[in-house]
């Protein structure tokens, strides 16, 4: 991967990142930590990044309505259908994520906004955009990677998911997890890394290291929405995906090695 001998790909804005469209002001009082900058204990784990002690499990699925099901589409096919909370009536339709189907790398987000709404496809406006470029900076395309949010609803004026809206979508991102079974998540902000670490996490605590979570390393970092709010923080984002690099490089080696 060619994107670590960037200092820093994507500081600068984009024409279009400089554009002011009406998703890109999200209501998230639940993200104080947008603005925090790293601690001792951070830098220290971003220096000897790696699986903390222990194994993580996924959270379990308190009311699991789906029967067992064995591809992407089928279960993408159930989640248009499905109304189990009050997103849906919302919403214009179901986003439920895109990508590759064997990917090794997985990035999770929040929820649909405004423009993901109209399309139908995850990550498609001004933050979508950022993300493009932070995927390209790693040397990967978005082909290569799948993109997925822990609700596949847009929630009214892009306020972050209730409790109970991220539940009741639980069991469709765990199941695109297990069906996906990529090497390496990445949480893109606190509702994504609450959602698959527990209520306790947050940016600024879980950044800068990785969790053992079923055999699969996860990872958290800036939501998009919140560089292009806090651009200053594009640095500990760039810092946390080259950890993500370095661990997919190595993956690669070891997986040579086993030939």
């Amino acid at each position: 991967m060619h994107g670590q001998q960037l200092s820093l790909p994507f500081a600068a804005p984009s024409s279009s990142e400089r554009e002011t469209r009406p998703e890109a002001q999200r209501v998230e009082p639940s993200r104080p930590e947008s603005a925090a900058v790293p601690g001792p204990e951070v830098a220290t784990t971003l220096a000897n990044p790696g699986p903390t002690a222990g194994a993580l499990r996924l959270p379990p699925c308190a009311d699991d309505p789906l029967s067992p099901i064995h591809s992407l589409d089928e279960l993408a096919r159930i989640a248009l259908g499905c109304n189990r909370c009050r997103l849906r009536a919302g919403c214009r339709q179901v986003v439920f994520g895109e990508g590759n189907p064997q990917a090794r790398l997985m990035f999770v987000g929040e929820g649909p906004g405004e423009q993901e709404d109209i399309q139908g496809r995850p990550f498609v406006g001004r933050a979508g955009q950022l993300l493009d470029r932070m995927i390209a900076a790693m040397g990967l395309s978005r082909a290569e990677v799948y993109i997925a949010n822990v609700v596949k609803c847009r929630p009214p004026q892009n306020r972050a998911p209730q409790p109970d809206e991220a539940e009741a979508c639980w069991p469709f991102l765990r199941r695109q997890i297990e069906l996906i079974n990529p090497r390496i998540i990445v949480c893109l902000g606190a509702v994504a890394a609450r959602r698959l670490l527990g209520p306790g996490a947050s940016v600024s605590k879980s950044r800068g290291r990785f969790f053992n979570v079923d055999e699969r390393l996860v990872a958290v970092t800036f939501h998009p929405a919140a560089l292009l709010r806090f651009p200053a923080n594009k640095k500990l984002a760039w810092e946390d995906l080259k950890m993500v690099m370095k661990a997919l490089e190595d993956g690669d080696l070891a997986a040579e090695d086993g030939d």
